[in-house]
C-alpha cells in the first residue's frame, strides 16, 4: 500500500523537484557505496596484522607494519574528507549556492562595467569565484594530508612556505588556462548553431592535444626542475631499448620530485616522432637526492658517535635502505611504460576519451533547451550556458560517469597486465618483479586488499597478481 502511494506522490511532484531529488539521492547513494567499500578495505588493514605466508619473501615485517599504518591513516583521512565534501555539496545544493554564486558573479562583472548581456564575462567571474571557494575550503584538508599524514610516514619533503607558494602558483596557472579556454568554448557554443556540439568537441580535442604536448615542456617546469639525464650507462641502455622497439625517443629527463615528496613515478609524453621520457629522481637509486643525503648523514653521525665512543647502528640501518631502483629495474619499469605505447594503449585511451566527449556534447545539445533542468537548480528566469554545462555534465550525467569510470578501471587493469607481458617479452620479467616489490616498499603500498574494493577502485592490478603473472613467466 505504501509503495503505490509513494509512487503516486512522486508522479504528482513537479518535474524539476524530481530531478533535483534524484540528483541528491544518487549522490548520497554513490557516497554510501564508496563508504561501504572503504569500510571493507579498512577492515582488511585492521585485521591483517601479520605478513601472509605468500608475502614472506616479498615484504619484511617492519615494512608491512609501516604500510598498514600508513594506509589506515589515509583511509581515515579519506573517510572524513569524503564526508565533508558530500555534506558541503548537499548544503550548497539545498541552500541554492549555485544561483547565489551566479548572482554574485553578475554583481562582480557589473561592477567591472559589464552588464547582464555579457554572459561570458559573468561566467568567467563565476568560474573564478567557484574555483577560489574550492581552493580555500580544500586547503585545510590538503595541509593536514601533507604535513600530518605524509609527514608522519616520511613522504613529505615540503616546507610550509614551499607548500603555499606552490598552491598559489597552481591556482594562477590553472586560471590562466581555464578562463580563456572556457571563454572560447562558451563563444563556440553560442555561435555554433544547430551543430555547435561538433565544433565544441573539436575545440576540446585540440585543447587537450595541445596541453598534452606542452605540459612537460612549459607547464610542469614551473613547479619542478627538469634536467636531462646525464650521459652514462643508464641513458645508453634507455636509448638502446627505445631503438629496439622503434620508440621515437628524443630526450630523457629527470625531474626533482624529491623536493616535494619521496613517492616515485615515470612517464612518457609527446606525439608522432617527438617522444620524451621523464623519470622522477626518487625512482632512480643512483640519482635520488634522498639517497645522496644518507652517506653524508651517516658520515657526520658516525664521526660524532666516534668522538663519544658510541656505536653507529642506526646510520648503517638507514644507509642500507636506499630509495629507488637499480638501473636494470628502471629499464624494466620503462619497458612496462613503453609497452603501453607499443600496444596502442595510449591511442586507445585517447579514442575512448574523445568518443565519450563527443557523446556528452551531443547529449548536452539535446538537453540544453530543457528549462526544467535549470529550474531544478534554482535558475527560473535565465539559462546560462556555463550553468547548463555544470548541471548536465556533473549532475545529470553522474550515473553514466560512474559506470564509465568502472569500465575504464577494468580496462586499465587489463592494459597493465598486457604492459607487464610486453616487458617480459623484452626479457625484463625478473627485473620488473624486483622493481615492483621495491616500488611497493618505497611507496608503502599495502599488498592485501578486499576483492570488492580492489575491483572498483584499482586501476592497476594488486601487487600479488602482477607478481604471480611475472613469476609464471620466469618459471617458463
Amino acid at each position: 500500500m505504501a509503495v503505490p502511494l509513494l509512487g503516486a506522490l512522486w508522479a504528482e511532484t513537479p518535474l524539476e523537484t524530481r530531478i533535483f531529488g534524484s540528483v541528491l539521492l544518487f549522490s548520497w547513494a554513490v557516497y554510501l557505496w564508496e563508504a561501504l567499500l572503504a569500510w571493507r578495505q579498512r577492515t582488511v588493514y585492521k585485521t591483517t596484522t601479520h605478513v601472509p605466508l605468500e608475502l614472506g619473501q616479498i615484504m619484511d615485517v617492519e615494512t608491512f607494519e609501516k604500510s598498514r599504518l600508513y594506509q589506515l591513516d589515509k583511509s581515515a583521512f579519506s573517510f572524513w574528507s569524503g564526508l565533508y565534501s558530500e555534506i558541503e555539496g548537499t548544503v550548497i545544493l539545498l541552500c541554492g549556492g549555485i544561483p547565489f554564486l551566479w548572482s554574485v558573479s553578475g554583481e562582480v562583472s557589473e561592477y567591472a562595467g559589464f552588464g547582464p548581456e555579457y554572459e561570458i564575462t559573468q561566467s568567467l567571474a563565476f568560474l573564478l569565484l567557484a574555483t577560489l571557494f574550492s581552493a580555500v575550503t580544500g586547503l585545510p584538508w590538503s595541509l593536514y594530508n601533507t604535513f600530518v599524514i605524509e609527514e608522519k610516514h616520511g613522504f613529505n619533503q615540503q616546507t610550509l612556505g614551499f607548500f603555499f607558494k606552490d598552491a598559489i602558483k597552481k591556482f594562477v596557472v590553472t586560471q590562466c588556462i581555464l578562463l580563456p579556454v572556457t571563454a572560447l568554448l562558451l563563444y563556440i557554443i553560442k555561435i555554433g548553431g544547430d551543430y555547435f556540439f561538433i565544433y565544441a568537441w573539436l575545440f576540446t580535442l585540440v585543447v587537450s592535444l595541445v596541453l598534452v604536448t606542452i605540459y612537460a615542456d612549459y607547464i610542469a617546469p614551473l613547479f619542478d626542475k627538469f634536467i636531462p639525464l646525464p650521459e652514462g650507462e643508464l641513458k645508453q641502455q634507455i636509448e638502446a631499448m627505445a631503438k629496439n622497439i622503434d620508440f621515437p625517443l628524443t630526450k630523457v629527463y629527470v625531474v626533482e620530485g624529491s623536493k616535494r615528496s619521496s613517492h616515485s613515478n615515470a612517464y612518457f609524453y609527446g606525439f608522432f616522432k617527438n617522444k620524451r621520457i621523464v623519470l622522477f629522481d626518487t625512482l632512480l637509486e643512483d640519482y635520488s637526492a634522498l639517497n645522496k643525503e644518507r652517506p653524508e648523514d651517516a658520515g657526520s653521525e658516525s664521526q660524532a658517535a666516534g668522538e663519544k665512543g658510541e656505536e653507529t647502528e642506526t646510520p648503517a640501518k638507514a644507509k642500507s635502505k636506499k630509495q629507488g631502483c637499480k638501473n636494470e629495474e628502471v629499464l624494466a619499469v620503462l619497458g612496462h611504460e613503453l609497452g603501453h605505447w607499443k600496444l596502442g594503449h595510449t591511442i586507445k585511451n585517447i579514442v575512448i576519451s574523445q568518443m565519450n566527449s563527443f557523446l556528452c556534447f551531443f547529449l548536452f545539445a539535446v538537453l540544453i533547451g530543457r528549462k526544467e533542468l535549470f529550474a531544478a537548480f534554482g535558475f527560473y528566469n535565465t539559462q546560462p550556458t556555463l550553468i547548463g554545462l555544470l548541471i548536465i555534465f556533473q549532475f545529470i550525467f553522474s550515473p553514466y560517469n560512474e559506470v564509465l569510470s568502472f569500465c575504464l578501471t577494468v580496462l586499465s587493469r587489463r592494459f597493465e597486465f598486457q604492459a607487464d607481458a610486453f616487458a617480459k617479452g623484452l626479457g625484463k620479467a625478473q627485473d620488473l618483479y624486483s622493481a615492483l616489490i621495491k616500488l611497493n616498499k618505497d611507496n608503502l603500498g599495502f599488498p592485501v586488499s578486499d576483492w570488492l574494493f580492489s575491483m572498483w577502485h584499482y586501476s592497476h592490478p594488486p601487487l600479488l597478481e602482477r607478481l604471480q603473472a611475472l613469476k609464471e613467466s620466469k618459471q617458463d
